[in-house]
């Protein structure tokens, strides 16, 4: 067997993100066939025994995982054009009154905070933000398998046709695009489920079979649901929950 870098079996491994990995490694908190590591870079056979060091459990089991009902207007990561981002929202008088979390907040939770999959400033909904590179990884990995649900208020006249090529058959940028599960919801809404996630894909794939979307909402990512989150306001990713 051929050796690869450890830093990339331990992401897929799902142990943490590659970042998170080399992070660990620098610090001497990466223990390989029993002996502790701190070269990066460095290569291993792809079926090393490989475990975190207690220190490294602690920090990851410290990271912090925020949902957010973005609104508007807010953009999902960095500021741009004016616009403030969504973790501008992540403070306490924000955090949700029905929020069973035990954790508490302060502010070295929104060190390293990056989006799990973005979320257009003209659409609200469920938006991830985390710490925890695995989180990442199992949304918005190369080999993640999580689908989107989305609520799409649209004007125009979709045909039977038209509503077929957005289950299946359309490209965005040369293309194809992965099957969909597109649905009425009601006579002006549309259900949207995605297992990908290109910029404004819904936005597009109706502009394709001539469709305006007037209104957009994320209310699940894989198992979990936007449920009764108020708009503009976070709780924390449960202990028993899982994407």
């Amino acid at each position: 067997m051929e050796k690869q870098r450890l830093s990339k079996i331990m992401a897929g491994r799902g142990m943490c993100s590659r970042r998170e990995a080399d992070r660990y490694i620098e610090r001497g908190l990466v223990i390989v066939d029993g002996e502790r590591v701190s070269e990066l870079g460095m290569k291993v056979l792809p079926d090393a025994d490989i475990e975190l060091a207690e220190a490294a459990e602690k920090h990851r089991s410290a990271q912090a995982t925020f949902l957010i009902n973005k609104p508007i207007g807010y953009v999902s990561a960095q500021p741009e054009d004016g616009h403030r981002p969504a973790s501008d929202l992540l403070d306490r008088p924000n955090q949700w009154s029905e929020d069973r979390s035990p954790r508490k907040f302060h502010h070295g939770q929104l060190r390293g905070l990056a989006p799990a999959g973005r979320l257009d400033i003209d659409s609200n909904g469920l938006l991830v933000l985390t710490q925890d590179g695995r989180v990442a990884r199992r949304i918005i990995g190369e080999d993640s398998d999580v689908d989107k649900e989305y609520l799409v208020r649209v004007q125009g006249t979709l045909s039977d046709e038209g509503l077929k090529l957005l289950n299946h058959g359309l490209e965005l940028d040369g293309k194809p695009l992965k099957p969909a599960k597109v649905t009425w919801q009601n006579e002006d809404q549309l259900r949207f489920i995605l297992r990908e996630g290109k910029k404004r894909q819904i936005r597009r794939m109706c502009e394709l079979v001539d469709l305006k979307v007037v209104g957009l909402k994320r209310i699940r990512i894989g198992k979990v649901v936007l449920g009764n989150l108020p708009d503009g306001q976070w709780r924390y990713l449960g202990d028993n929950e899982t994407f």
